[in-house]
């Protein structure tokens, strides 16, 4: 199931971006792109306007699908794993007591 899920948000993915970069740039601060007008004339569907509301619409479609594809794999991703909490655990047992130094060196002294 998360593989599915993976391919097909791999493949959203990728038409997300190919559509954004079809997408006609709307200029900037900077002078760049957009500009001129233009088009074919008549508001028909292929038109520079029905293409550009065609792309707009389509690219709000798939970054919804992006967005439910993302939440799917999250929740199965989150499922398989188990809570490990620190508070479940018991407690460690405890640990013996060192016993007492005795006078007599553990390091032979040179003689």
């Amino acid at each position: 199931m998360e593989n599915i899920l993976l391919v097909i948000h791999l493949l959203i993915a990728i038409a997300l971006v190919a559509v954004v970069l079809m997408q006609r740039s709307e200029g900037g601060a900077l002078g760049i792109g957009g500009g001129g007008g233009g088009g074919s004339g008549g508001p028909g569907m292929f038109s520079a306007r029905g293409a550009a509301n065609a792309l707009t619409r389509t690219t709000a479609i798939l970054a919804a699908a992006f967005m439910s594809t993302s939440l799917a794999l999250a929740i199965v991703a989150g499922g398989e794993r188990e809570s490990d909490s620190i508070f479940d655990s018991e407690a460690p047992p405890a640990a013996e007591e060192p016993a007492p130094p005795s006078d007599e060196p553990t390091v032979p002294l040179s003689q």
